[in-house]
């Protein structure tokens, strides 16, 4: 009979708790150089680069709306924009400080991350004055008190001997980030002549995996549990190639001669297919493991994938769609499933939340890749979807044997 084995937990620490990252600062004082804490320096240089670092870059919106934008206000006028993100930064100060000191760092430096997002987004589209106030001025002077006060509070417990050196290392992110984006705003917007909508939009692309590393990195409750990493990383590598073969099933059917009906179609079956694949698998899983279900349906994906090309008739593509309508769908059911055994009650939301996140930017730019690739022919477009999740099913496979070596147990 099968194994079963203690899932491992993905704990949200609380200060107060037995365990906590509390008790670590005091017995790894006399080695503050560690893995950790060096983490944790990492993770608040990088926020400081994006938050404080942009922040200081408004020299270049200043120069730019006088001339654009904003070309009917006065400089006085456009310098509030920036002057109201310096008094949100220290106005919010306080705040942002007491909710880490109560919840840890996950939950402000979540709320900096999507204020600063929104700001920046939002910004790319204003057209108004008080547009580009709230947008810029408020939301992203928000966002950068929310991304500061939680990391230095961090770096100062991590750091006791040294803490003026590690204070001084996060600090200097942000001298570093106010170096490297007047450079990149003047590249793209004077140099390269991209929109100002599009160089904004760029900027937050730019941000967004940034903040998520160095959340990651700072929240040691979450950066400590290698098996959620390895998770994480499984399933941002299959995005990358998970929805490419239905992108384009429907065109690669007209390619090769199929009707436009029944290339339309194929979508439909490849769709009902995953109506199985989201309930069978997890039926499955409650009884032998979602992990070992989760890595055997992902390989499973990739070799469907590779066989995109050699599915030249009609019989073969429907195959092809039915299998593949299946496999993706099993993905994306089971991968909450995996997320939620290694958190605990409390947690299971955040592990829900990060493992799907962990996808952001590799499910966006995946398909356009692909888009790329096509242009060379389907073969190489295959080949891409069916690398990236057999890549993505290797990490997890790691992941599931990292809990439990033994290969029949359930996990």
């Amino acid at each position: 009979m099968a194994d079963k084995t203690v899932p491992e937990p993905l704990p949200m620490a609380k200060v107060e708790e037995k365990g906590s990252v509390d008790e670590e600062y005091q017995t790894q004082s006399t080695n503050e150089w560690n893995f950790r804490s060096c983490a944790v320096l990492i993770g608040a240089f990088l926020s400081l680069s994006c938050s404080v670092g942009f922040l200081n870059a408004f020299g270049i919106f200043q120069e730019y709306y006088q001339t654009h934008q904003l070309r009917d206000k006065s400089a006085f006028d456009i310098t509030w924009i920036g002057s109201f993100q310096n008094f949100a930064m220290f106005f919010f100060a306080p705040i942002a400080g007491v909710l880490a000191d109560r919840t840890g760092p996950f939950l402000p430096l979540s709320i900096g991350s999507v204020c600063t997002l929104i700001g920046v987004f939002m910004t790319s589209l204003c057209k108004e004055y008080y547009q580009f106030f709230l947008a810029q001025g408020f939301l992203q002077g928000v966002g950068v008190s929310f991304l500061t006060i939680p990391v230095v509070a961090m770096v100062s417990k991590w750091f006791v001997k040294n803490r003026g050196l590690a204070i001084g290392a996060t600090i200097s992110g942000s001298s570093v980030g106010g170096v490297i984006w007047p450079i990149a705003l003047d590249q793209l917007l004077n140099e390269d002549g991209l929109s100002f909508g599009w160089t904004l939009r760029v900027v937050g692309f730019v941000i967004l995996p940034v903040v998520i590393v160095a959340i990651i990195l700072a929240d040691l409750s979450i950066a400590k549990n290698v098996t959620f990493l390895l998770l994480c990383g499984g399933l941002a590598f299959m995005f990358l190639g998970l929805f490419t073969p239905l992108f384009f099933v429907t065109s690669y059917a007209a390619h090769i001669g199929m009707s436009t009906g029944l290339s339309f179609h194929l979508l439909s079956i490849a769709n009902g297919a995953s109506l199985f694949g989201r309930i069978l698998p997890g039926f499955l899983a409650d009884r032998y493991g979602p992990f070992n279900l989760l890595s055997l349906v992902a390989m499973f994906s990739g070799v469907v994938a590779f066989c995109m090309t050699a599915a030249d008739t009609v019989g073969g593509l429907v195959v092809w769609a039915l299998a593949y309508g299946f496999a993706s769908g099993s993905i994306l059911s089971l991968q909450s499933t995996c997320a939620t055994k290694l958190a605990t009650p409390q947690t299971a939301g955040t592990a829900v939340g990060l493992g799907m996140g962990a996808a952001t930017i590799t499910g966006l730019v995946g398909a356009p890749i692909a888009g790329k690739l096509v242009a060379r022919g389907y073969l190489p477009l295959s080949m891409y979807a069916g690398a990236t999740l057999v890549l993505g099913s290797t990490f997890l496979i790691l992941a599931r044997f990292r809990q439990q070596r033994k290969l029949f147990a359930i996990v």
